[in-house]
């Protein structure tokens, strides 16, 4: 049966842009599956998706004009229901062929088949292809239906009377097999092979689609539209760098921002602006801000990595003479970066530190108290912490830091573009002449922002991050906002694998109880008020668990095994600085021939431990050792385990958990010959103080019982 290329657009108004790359994809993508669902299409057809402002589309190869017919097995009923004894049918039987669509006549063709149960009739009938034009009413309206829409408009159609629901309002659509039209129709709009191009560069109007595969050329020559997103975002990025090198820069790097300028224009015309020097001396993060947010600019730096005072504009038109287009956009931003320098030289009038006390004003969370609360607590944590790491000048700092930390919130800078908190404090701490660490921390105790982000750069700006982290983990498990499922609106995930990746990453001989210890603390005074009268001890463990749950994932995101993890996650070691050695150590024991049995009898020797009522202390009194086996294990143990021991005191985890190879041997003959449940309660109690110590002495590093299979 013969194939042709199908091409279907939809032609709307401007769309979405941030929406726009997805909608194309989906809308190809749906409408390609359910032609390939409907046998219209083979799973091997080649989907192209075309996405502009004013368009959807979607090219699919290889699709049929009517699908091939299908078999169709339909179970009846039992023999002895749809046949008499004369071997005639049944009324019942009848009455179910009919509703199938046959009549008596099929009887004799019924097929019989055993199901293990009985002989069953069965009813094989050939199930006529749908035609394309069937199929693909169904395609495009189903894709439509499953398009990500933001948000749905409401708009009335040109007969005054009827509405239609859509993202934008749509005006045209294009079905074309080959150069035959389909005849299909969705959002009161008949296809044929007419679209429009360009607003004001189209070569024609309307554009005409010869066939499916003209589609994107004619788009381009006559309609003055590079239709694919792909295409067209390639081609801004060949023109931002071939202009950007004219200029004598580089285009900020900015995917986002390029996304978004790929679905604002239809054929790009990359162009050069500059605006005056003075602007240069409002930070740059300001003025790059302002040109990527409000303008969709890209602004072009120097070889240092600083901003100049030119920047490039997509331009959606190409005149002979683009000086007025370029005037136009000088003109437009010239008054958003005078707004950016105005809001910097006001805000410098008034220092840091005088506007701490109107965080007081500002509410944090109404359970929690203000911002100026927060601060306080965030303050007292940090002191702490800076304490732990060896006090002094770092106190004095990080408690500076923590308590200028959120003033910038009052400022006019941020108060217009929130996403500089943090990064105006510290130009406004270096104003005011504050010491290079604090200015630093100031800025740097959001981070890690995001996966991947820097870590705040000294040791000032760790310990304040690390206390404005804890607290308000504590704060909202206190309270209990605790995220579930998909929902984290406090990004509470985000904090949690912050104060793992500062603690791992800088080696920090920081206990986790004992920071999460020091930020409940803050909280204590009017428990109830805080923490709905929780006891904290109840909720730092929730706390706990949420980290080492986040540490778990981070490590198999990693790539280590789930065995590796659990081994050592599950022991809960406080310096999370550790962590790397002790899976460097599991991994170098795992691949030891006697790990396997060690494992397996730790899990063993776990097992029995649990079933005792009380705990068993890891003692052994040698005069009651009696058979052989016991003695051989006593002694190995109390050769092996001050080796292993003083390994792990100094950290070397990998020769640690490498010295118990060693206790393989006895342990097996131990096993072999020893009842550790004796009769004599003497006994029975000594053997499982034995196994108390192994156990011990074996799970130092990790717990060794995850490795057994």
């Amino acid at each position: 049966m013969s194939s042709k290329n199908l091409l279907v657009e939809l032609f709307v108004e401007e769309l979405p842009p941030k929406a726009l790359k997805k909608l194309g994809e989906a809308f190809a993508a749906a409408l390609a599956n359910s032609l390939k669902n409907a046998g219209l299409a083979p799973s091997t057809a080649t989907v192209t998706a075309y996405a502009s402002p004013r368009r959807l589309a979607a090219h699919v190869t290889d699709v049929l004009a009517v699908a091939a017919d299908k078999p169709v097995v339909q179970k009846l009923m039992p023999v002895a229901v749809g046949l008499d004894a004369a071997g005639n049918a049944t009324p019942a039987l009848l009455k179910k062929l009919a509703a199938l669509g046959a009549d008596a006549s099929a009887v004799a063709g019924l097929r019989r088949e055993n199901d293990g149960k009985a002989d069953i009739l069965f009813y094989d009938s050939l199930a006529k292809g749908a035609t394309l034009a069937e199929g693909l009413q169904k395609a495009v309206e189903a894709a439509l239906a499953a398009l990500p829409i933001p948000k749905v408009m409401t708009y009335q159609l040109a007969d005054g009377w009827d509405t239609v629901n859509f993202v934008r309002p749509a005006h045209g659509l294009v079905a074309l097999h080959g150069a035959d039209v389909v005849p299909v129709s969705v959002l009161s709009l008949n296809a044929g092979r007419a679209t429009h191009g360009h607003r004001f560069e189209a070569a024609v109007d309307p554009v005409v689609i010869a066939d499916a595969d003209a589609y994107a050329g004619t788009m381009r020559q006559d309609g003055a539209v590079i239709a694919s997103f792909a295409e067209r975002r390639a081609e801004i990025a060949r023109q931002l760098e071939a202009a950007a090198a004219q200029a004598g820069g580089r285009p900020i790097d900015d995917d986002a921002l390029l996304d978004e300028v790929t679905a604002l224009v239809e054929r790009p015309n990359v162009l050069i602006g500059q605006f005056e020097q003075e602007f240069l001396a409002v930070p740059q993060e300001c003025l790059i801000l302002t040109m990527k947010a409000n303008q969709k600019y890209f602004p072009l730096l120097d070889a240092a990595g600083k901003l100049t005072n030119k920047f490039l504009v997509v331009s959606n038109i190409s005149p002979e003479d683009a000086s007025a287009v370029i005037g136009g956009n000088e003109r437009v931003v010239r008054p958003r970066l005078a707004d950016a320098k105005f809001f910097f030289d006001q805000d410098r009038k008034k220092s840091l530190e005088s506007r701490v006390a109107g965080l007081g004003k500002v509410v944090y969370h109404n359970k929690l108290g203000t911002q100026g609360e927060r601060v306080q607590r965030v303050a007292a944590i940090a002191r702490a912490i800076a304490e732990q790491l060896g006090g002094g000048e770092l106190v004095q700092h990080a408690e500076q830091a923590a308590v200028l930390a959120k003033a910038d919130l009052l400022t006019d800078m941020v108060g217009e573009f929130p996403e500089l908190q943090g990064i105006m404090g510290r130009y406004y701490a270096q104003h005011d002449g504050l010491n290079a660490d604090v200015a630093d921390a100031i800025e740097d105790h959001y981070k890690p922002r995001f996966a991947g982000d820097s870590l705040p750069r000294g040791r000032v700006g760790i310990v304040v991050a690390l206390a404005d982290k804890l607290e308000t983990l504590v704060g909202m498990f206190g309270i209990g906002q605790i995220p579930t499922g998909d929902r984290d609106p406090f990004a509470l995930r985000r904090h949690a694998l912050g104060v793992i990746r500062m603690l791992a990453e800088n080696d920090l001989a920081l206990p986790l109880d004992t920071l999460l210890q020091i930020a409940a603390l803050e909280f204590t005074e009017g428990l109830e008020r805080f923490v709905d009268g929780a006891d904290a001890p109840a909720y730092l463990e929730g706390v706990t668990n949420f980290i080492y749950d986040r540490l778990a994932g981070s490590l198999r995101e990693q790539g280590y095994t789930a065995q590796e993890v659990d081994a050592v996650v599950s022991q809960r070691p406080q310096r999370l600085g550790d962590i790397v050695k002790r899976l460097a150590a599991v991994r170098a024991f795992s691949a030891l021939p006697e790990a396997a049995a060690l494992a397996a009898a730790n899990k063993r020797v776990g097992n029995i431990l649990k079933k005792v009522d009380n705990a068993v202390e890891p003692t052994v009194d040698a005069g009651l050792l009696k058979e052989a086996a016991e003695v051989a294990l006593h002694a190995a143990l109390v050769e092996v385990v001050p080796q292993a021991d003083a390994a792990f005191v100094t950290g070397d985890y990998t020769e640690s958990l490498q010295t118990l190879a060693a206790l393989r041997a006895p342990v097996d003959a131990f096993f072999d010959g020893v009842m550790v449940n004796a009769d004599d309660p003497d006994l029975r109690a000594n053997r499982l103080g034995l196994l108390a110590k192994l156990h011990a002495a074996m799970n130092q590093v990790a717990d060794l019982s995850k490795l057994s299979a």
